[in-house]
């Protein structure tokens, strides 16, 4: 399949990929919301296939400090997947998880370091695991690699790894809805051309 070119996608393929956007959202919000045993809504996601350079402009900026939980996928669907957050909304979902609403400090400790690398992959395994029951393919991700740095930084790993074999990312963009304070989170789902091709005629397409 890796005749597929992204630039030329028809409507249907579109649609599927935005469907698979939003079926792995709802089922990282539900795993979410298990996790910090607390009612979850969950907007309606965006989702876009964008250029690599467009992202950081997405997630407020080059400059912006996110942080970025990276896993690399293997088996039958190749390339990679991030889970992005500001610091205001990964600060408000470790204080909900920790059950201190109040803590305000802007460096994490190691045990809130360790707890925001938990919800990171949680939902990150969550929307894996969604794709693969839809797509009845067999997805193995690596053990998630975690950073806080510039959004600018963090997404030039995926764009220096994938950058020559193309230069699209599909971006999931959920607000979750938690007593009244909406948290933005990205997921970035980087497949080969091949996976694409994968996933579209897992789909019948």
């Amino acid at each position: 399949m890796s005749h597929l070119d992204l630039n030329q996608l028809d409507n249907m393929q579109y649609d599927v990929l935005r469907e698979i956007g939003n079926i792995g959202a709802g089922n990282a919000t539900t795993a979410l919301s298990q996790m910090i045993n607390s009612k979850i809504d969950m907007k309606v996601p965006k989702v876009d296939l964008l250029e690599f350079k467009e992202l950081s402009d997405i997630v407020g900026g080059a400059e912006n400090l996110v942080v970025g939980i990276l896993f690399t996928l293997e088996g039958q669907i190749e390339g990679m997947m991030m889970f992005m957050m500001d610091m205001p909304a990964s600060r408000h979902l470790v204080n909900s998880l920790m059950g201190d609403m109040n803590n305000t400090a802007v460096e994490f400790s190691e045990m809130e370091l360790s707890a925001l690398n938990e919800i990171g992959n949680i939902i990150a395994g969550a929307y894996l695991s969604s794709l693969s029951t839809l797509t009845n393919i067999l997805i193995h991700a690596s053990i998630p690699y975690m950073a806080i740095d510039m959004a600018g930084a963090i997404l030039s790993v995926p764009a220096i790894e994938f950058g020559k074999i193309g230069d699209k990312a599909l971006l999931i963009e959920t607000e979750f809805v938690d007593d009244d304070k909406a948290v933005n989170g990205y997921f970035i789902l980087i497949p080969t051309i091949d996976s694409y091709g994968a996933i579209l005629s897992s789909l019948g397409l």
